[in-house]
């Protein structure tokens, strides 16, 4: 894992690629549905007080829009 993937998602690409975005969810929901899994993960941390799980997991979130937005142009 690099500085920059621990920092700003907490996880590898490779991990956010495998598991969020060729993950089961996803497969069986679409993408659209991981997407809104990973932000509502992102508001229970915040309830907790973890701002910066919470800031990671939107990047997660914002990183699969942009995969999605690459695959539709």
């Amino acid at each position: 894992m690099t500085k920059f993937e621990r920092d700003c998602y907490g996880m590898t690409i490779e991990d956010i690629n495998a598991n969020l975005i060729n993950g089961i969810t996803t497969r069986l929901s679409g993408i659209e549905m991981t997407i809104m899994s990973v932000l509502s993960d992102a508001q229970q941390v915040l309830e907790f007080g973890d701002s910066e799980q919470a800031r990671k997991y939107i990047n997660v979130a914002k990183f699969m829009i942009g995969e999605k937005m690459k695959k539709a142009a």
